[in-house]
């Protein structure tokens, strides 16, 4: 049955870093492309990654590959500073504004597109929105609009029946993007401090929590797990199945 397309493929290079919107991309057994397959570790708390919750700020650098993607390695990742500034992963200046700003010690970790960890967001593979949700979570909130980036989705659906949150109906479901990539839907993505980060400027609206918190007891968009691989488009049709 289809459902809708995709209206916009988010992929965010640097774990907490502002992603990057693309045109097309791989799907891979763990997420989409080298999504969230650069890091931060926060060395001050063992075995934890430096995040919005810790640095708020992070939100306000951007990330983005620099070149074509390969199987054996990925491209450059260029990095923009809140202050305009171009980096490069791997940068000591990048890691020691990090660190005088966070106030933390931090270290830099990164994968090969064959050793990401499965389940690049750390609880599944792919989150997703729709916009039919997007708009109803405006009203429910109170506010002009509701920026997706706050979520941090991989995949914005649009769809064709704007039913707000019909995707919460999908579990155990499969959805078919294009020709070739498949996924299951699997559960709720239970929210936390982040969504109140104005991605723009870093400023808290605990507001939207409250929010999504109250009217949906803290839940706002779905995980899906990767099912076939392939390549996906902006633009795609999406099917459901049983």
């Amino acid at each position: 049955m289809l459902i809708g397309h995709i209206e916009e493929i988010v992929r965010h290079p640097v774990k907490s870093f502002r992603g990057e919107s693309v045109a097309e991309t791989n799907v891979m057994e763990y997420g989409l492309y080298g999504d969230r397959s650069h890091a931060f570790s926060d060395d001050t708390g063992k075995g934890k990654y430096l995040t919005i919750t810790q640095f708020p700020e992070m939100v306000r650098y951007s990330a983005r590959f620099a070149g074509e993607e390969a199987m054996s390695e990925y491209p450059s990742v260029e990095i923009t500073t809140p202050e305009g500034k171009v980096m490069n992963w791997g940068d000591a200046a990048l890691a020691l504004e990090l660190e005088e700003k966070s106030k933390r010690k931090v270290s830099l970790l990164s994968y090969t597109p064959e050793n990401v960890p499965l389940g690049a967001i750390e609880e599944e593979h792919i989150q997703l929105v729709t916009d039919a949700s997007l708009e109803k979570l405006k009203e429910l909130w109170g506010e002009s609009a509701v920026d997706h980036r706050r979520f941090r989705p991989n995949l914005i659906l649009s769809l064709k029946d704007k039913t707000p949150f019909i995707e919460e109906s999908w579990f155990g479901k499969r959805i078919k993007i294009g020709r070739e990539v498949e996924l299951q839907v699997n559960r709720h993505c239970e929210r936390c401090m982040i969504v109140t980060v104005d991605p723009d400027n870093a400023e808290r609206s605990p507001s939207l929590l409250k929010t999504v918190f109250k009217e949906r007891q803290n839940n706002f968009g779905v995980y899906a797990s990767v099912i076939k691989t392939g390549k996906i488009h902006s633009g795609d049709e999406v099917h459901l199945f049983d």
